[in-house]
């Protein structure tokens, strides 16, 4: 008989800040991040600069001296001195802290060790941000969406953009996405009529999740930055923004070392990726839209940032975006 555990059930009651105190890590609040020494056993970094970063409502963690990250299991398995990727060792833990936090819980239920075994059994491994093996074709590059905005056929050329007329992207503009190594991972696709917005019909489709051949694919957008394949070496200046149109709107007037966070989110993994694309003694430029949730991601991103690269806050005015900014404001105004 073996205790049964729900991993993921688990991961979203446990309380992140609890677990740290549990282990005798101390973190203070910067923004929506928390931030300290870190506290794992194997660190490699330095112990003087507070290079472990946690996100307490999201529970996860990411350790920017180390490199160490992942969720609140993952987290006291490394505490413990375990391999998070061995998963009777992760199990061991989990069952500790289960039975810590949620002694009297229903997942603690008793079920056959066998029973559980061919549960796991029938779990389809999954596959994440694995490329693509196709690329669309003949998408338009000059279609009036785009042409109106003020986008050239160049710069759409350039980012492989246009108008889808079939498949799953139909009547959008298709956007390909590549990976760190350029690797084309999908589309998104963006409606080329706001009043056609629904639920059902969102602004921009992502990839979905799906399963073929017993493989489970999903994509997460927060496991890389839009254009971040193109900056080959890590750069003086780096400009960060939230959506695609700003991307082609600085790249199309002399500003492409920008890179988009598909967004107005910056994930742990974003954040890393970001100060890998800068110099130490680079700059980071983060632009984010004129509304409150651009200011939103200012404040989330800027502590994540801050302690590895200077970082400016380019405040764009209340409702503004990127594309809103004339070339001559930009070179005036925002010269590198």
């Amino acid at each position: 008989m073996r205790v049964w555990i729900n991993f993921q059930e688990l991961r979203k009651k446990l309380n992140f800040e609890e677990v740290l105190r549990h282990y005798g890590v101390e973190v203070k609040r910067k923004g929506e991040q928390h931030q300290g020494f870190c506290p794992l056993p194997k660190h490699e970094g330095s112990k003087n600069s507070p290079s472990f970063s946690a996100n307490l409502e999201r529970g996860i963690f990411h350790c920017f001296g180390c490199g160490a990250k992942g969720n609140v299991l993952e987290f006291a398995a490394l505490m413990t001195g375990v391999d998070p990727s061995d998963g009777d060792a992760l199990r061991s833990v989990a069952v500790e802290l289960q039975q810590k936090f949620f002694p009297q819980g229903a997942s603690t239920r008793k079920v056959p060790a066998a029973t559980t075994a061919a549960a796991e059994s029938k779990k389809a491994p999954v596959k994440v941000n694995e490329p693509l093996n196709f690329q669309l074709k003949n998408l338009d590059a000059g279609h009036p969406y785009l042409s109106n905005r003020d986008f050239t056929r160049e710069t759409m050329h350039h980012f492989g953009v246009g108008f889808c007329e079939r498949g799953v992207l139909k009547d959008r503009i298709a956007i390909p996405l590549h990976d760190a190594d350029g690797k084309l991972l999908g589309y998104a696709g963006r409606v080329i009529d706001d009043e056609a917005i629904t639920d059902e019909n969102p602004r921009y489709r992502l990839p979905s999740r799906r399963e073929h051949g017993g493989i489970i694919y999903e994509f997460r957008k927060t496991l890389f930055l839009y254009n971040g394949f193109r900056i080959r070496s890590p750069c003086d200046d780096l400009i960060v923004v939230e959506g695609f149109p700003s991307v082609w709107w600085l790249t199309q007037h002399g500003f492409p070392w920008a890179v988009g966070l598909m967004g107005a989110e910056c994930s742990e993994e974003q954040a890393e990726l970001i100060v890998g694309l800068v110099k130490p003694s680079g700059r980071v430029w983060l632009m984010a839209d004129g509304d409150k949730a651009g200011e939103r991601l200012a404040h989330a991103a800027i502590p994540q940032l801050a302690q590895h690269r200077f970082v400016r806050w380019l405040r764009l005015g209340e409702g503004r975006q990127p594309t809103d900014l004339p070339a001559v404001t930009l070179k005036e105004n925002f010269m590198l």
